[in-house]
């Protein structure tokens, strides 16, 4: 089995977010960048162990970004990756990341398509469907766990209320979260193999984004507390309804 795993860049969850340019853009210097927590933790640890236990052949794995993007994309490598590919533009449009993938790979046959169930920057969660769709594969969204018998993946996902197992058939797209896998580190010698391997860098063809982003806007700063006696319980009671507005 083939894989390829999508891997996208995103702004630690500890960076402070300073707009510039009248709040169009996010200014970059000073942050800290890493792998999206989805794709590292769930889609690209799944196709490691299935590679450990045989289930998989090779495992790809791609990224939509400039030359900057290429530590995160190295420990991907150290992780475990056996080939890495840079789409050498930027998007902030998931219809354009996921047809920039689709056209990478649609001549490399893969078997299966691992991505996160979205990036913690944007939030979308569709680069997986429209990926699918693309590449007329079929789709399996917030899958938390996966398992390979014979020709056939079998795929727990999250529904309203509970959970529901798929029988899907390959080629087969699936985006990731919670439960898939465990997080792992990567350890010495994965990271200085990851140093020196070759990165493949495709230039994509021309595509007009679908939407643009027209302004950000921070979240308003986080109220006082109000501390109340544990005895005042009328006093909260009062608090919660006048001003906090819950009851």
């Amino acid at each position: 089995m083939k894989i390829l795993v999508c891997i996208s860049q995103v702004p630690d969850t500890s960076t402070k977010v300073v707009l510039k340019d009248n709040n169009t853009a996010i200014e970059s210097n000073g942050v800290t960048y890493i792998i999206n927590p989805y794709d590292e933790w769930y889609g690209l640890i799944r196709a490691i162990e299935l590679k450990e236990t045989g289930v998989a052949s090779q495992i790809d794995l791609v990224t939509v970004g400039k030359a900057n993007t290429e530590p995160v994309i190295r420990k991907a490598l150290a992780l475990g990756g056996d080939k890495a590919i840079r789409i050498d533009v930027e998007s902030n449009d998931p219809y354009l990341t996921a047809v920039y993938i689709a056209d990478y790979a649609k001549s490399e046959n893969y078997d299966l398509i691992l991505c996160g169930k979205e990036s913690i920057d944007y939030n979308n969660g569709t680069v997986g469907s429209m990926l699918a769709e693309l590449l007329d594969m079929d789709y399996i969204g917030f899958a938390t766990g996966i398992q390979i018998e014979g020709t056939n993946a079998i795929v727990n996902r999250e529904v309203e209320g509970g959970e529901e197992t798929d029988t899907c058939n390959f080629p087969l797209v699936i985006s990731c979260q919670k439960g898939v896998a465990e997080a792992r580190i990567p350890n010495m010698r994965g990271i200085m193999a990851a140093r020196t391997r070759p990165l493949n860098v495709v230039t994509p063809s021309a595509v007009e984004p679908v939407t643009s982003i027209l302004s950000y806007e921070l979240p308003p700063a986080k109220a006082g507390v109000k501390l109340v006696d544990p005895a005042d319980m009328d006093q909260l009671v009062k608090l919660l309804h006048s001003e906090a507005k819950v009851i």
